[in-house]
């Protein structure tokens, strides 16, 4: 097991955060929350002429990534986890006016992202908005009879972004033959029969389906005017 005394395989300045209390073996100060072991036999911040660094807790990689290219001097800051036996990463030590300019650049990079995110989920939404309608479109074609509120509502429920559902497939996408009419069906099965509450009563889907196959067939056989529908 590595010893608390062993420096910890970091590279440039190491600082510790003790476990014990602990005292300059210099100027006597203590208890240390953190010191810097100088041969063997710990100094505290002031004594090791680090004492004007602020501390940067882990987390944050980017904000710690910058501080550390802003601060001419920095240092790792370290403690020994004695159920892993091994020094373990808390943070940094940095410049004050360092750990300041590395904020204001996450702050703009967070800006931006948060600029384009909004570009991409406007876009998204003209998208979406473009797709609903081309699929309510081709509903129409399809069932010219189907009211035009209700091709709107099942090309939305068909098409909403992260459903699942057929509208969302690469069919649906494509605006297949097949996708649309599996997505008034649905519909019509959930809106214009009494098949939501077969299932409530327990009566097990094939057999629900079947039972009101017919009822669907109707309905889409008057959406589609001279034409056959498919109940699916």
């Amino acid at each position: 097991m590595a010893s608390r005394t062993t420096p910890p395989p970091h590279a440039g300045l190491v600082v510790h955060q003790p476990l014990g209390r602990r005292h300059c073996s210099a100027c006597r100060r203590g208890p240390l929350p953190l010191l810097v072991m100088e041969n063997g036999v710990p100094r505290c911040l002031d004594c090791a002429d680090l004492d004007h660094l602020v501390f940067l807790p882990r987390g944050d990689p980017a904000l710690t990534r910058r501080a550390r290219e802003e601060s001419r001097l920095s240092a790792v800051v370290v403690r020994f986890n004695r159920r892993k036996g091994r020094y373990e990463r808390q943070g940094v030590l940095v410049e004050e006016d360092a750990l300041a300019r590395a904020e204001q650049r996450c702050l703009a990079d967070a800006e931006a992202r948060r600029r384009r995110r909004a570009r991409d989920a406007r876009r998204r939404a003209a998208e979406d908005v473009r797709f609903t309608a081309a699929f309510a479109a081709e509903i129409r074609r399809l069932y010219p009879g189907c009211p035009e509120e209700r091709a709107r509502a099942i090309a939305g429920h068909a098409s909403a972004r992260g459903s699942g559902r057929v509208g969302r497939s690469a069919a649906g996408r494509a605006l297949s033959e097949g996708a649309v009419i599996s997505a008034v069906v649905a519909s019509v099965r959930h809106l214009d029969t009494p098949y939501d509450r077969l299932l409530m009563s327990g009566v097990p889907r094939h057999e629900a389906r079947r039972r009101i196959a017919a009822a669907v067939e109707t309905v889409l056989r008057s959406w589609q005017g001279a034409g056959l529908g498919s109940a699916g």
